[in-house]
């Protein structure tokens, strides 16, 4: 039975539908403690309850992204602040192949933050 956070995937066209899934896979591979669910129409992916990222498309590339909540506490040259001063987000380019080191690689510091108490989880 398909829930309402599957509809969000289905519904996109490809080459973005298998991007948003494979991102989709490789958030939940990380670690057991991983949820998802559905906020402000983005999946939400959860580390013991407490919201680590998001998946999104860029409003005017359309162009997917990993959305990271802390992501003030990871340095990367790819990862963009903007104008948002707790968040960051990665692109990833859904005509190429997704850059799986490091997108894994990013997902764990993030999760390394609340495995290690940086960011306290109740």
């Amino acid at each position: 039975m398909l829930q309402d956070i599957d509809n969000y995937y289905l519904s996109k066209e490809e080459p973005h539908k298998g991007c948003l899934l494979a991102l989709r896979n490789i958030i939940l591979e990380q670690d057991e403690n991983i949820t998802e669910t559905r906020k402000w129409g983005m999946p939400c992916f959860c580390y013991k309850k407490k919201m680590f990222s998001y998946l999104w498309t860029d409003k005017k590339t359309d162009e997917p992204y990993i959305l990271m909540v802390e992501g003030k506490y990871l340095d990367h040259p790819e990862l963009e602040e903007g104008n948002r001063s707790r968040m960051k987000i990665f692109r990833i380019n859904p005509n190429k192949d997704i850059p799986i080191r490091t997108v894994k690689r990013l997902l764990n510091e993030a999760l390394d933050l609340y495995r290690n108490g940086t960011i306290k989880i109740k």
